[in-house]
């Protein structure tokens, strides 16, 4: 058995833990996908150009996935839940950076308190997080294949492979979602 494989059959056991209740088992499964959930907020961030940092992310993130009961056959299932979660936190604080930058936050002071307009990528990401739950609305699968190639970076045969299905039909659906969002992004 060789080292991937035998992580794969830990992580594995682990889920299956985790999904049965066992608090150690899921604390052993964030520890164990602590590395790639790092990757994969860092990958976040990079793309909002936020202000937060991945690890207070993926902290975040695990807070809340902790209190809820979610199973997840696999790893690729769990990470793409994972970085749906993260996605939705980093458009929250920005939403919120956003409504303090427009008088949302109140200040006792005799400085100027104008704040600059948010920076172009804070509303792209912004943009993007409802494009992402309009396409989600109109198609789940979409959105997936969405969060798992641009959200956690993995490539269509790593999406085909996942989904069993062939690496053409991923990368029509791709095609599609891009299609789907961009309409959404023109039309917002």
């Amino acid at each position: 058995m060789t080292a991937d494989e035998s992580t794969a059959a830990t992580i594995a056991g682990l889920m299956s833990a985790a999904d049965r209740g066992d608090r150690a088992a899921s604390e052993a499964l964030f520890t164990n996908l602590y590395r790639e959930l790092h990757r994969v907020a860092a990958r976040q961030l990079r793309a909002a150009g936020g202000t937060l940092s991945a690890t207070t992310v993926l902290h975040e993130c695990y807070l809340g996935m902790a209190g809820h009961a979610a199973s997840f056959p696999d790893q690729p299932r769990f990470i793409a839940y994972a970085a749906r979660a993260m996605r939705g936190l980093i458009i929250d604080h920005l939403r919120e950076r956003r409504a303090q930058k427009r008088g949302g936050a109140f200040h006792l002071t005799s400085l100027d308190t104008e704040l600059a307009e948010p920076l172009p990528e804070d509303e792209d990401t912004l943009r993007l997080g409802d494009a992402m739950e309009d396409l989600a609305g109109i198609d789940a699968a979409l959105a997936e294949i969405v969060d798992l190639k641009f959200f956690c970076g993995l490539t269509l045969a790593e999406i085909a492979a996942l989904r069993g299905t062939s690496e053409r039909t991923v990368q029509r659906d791709w095609q599609k979602a891009r299609l789907l969002l961009q309409r959404s992004l023109q039309n917002s």
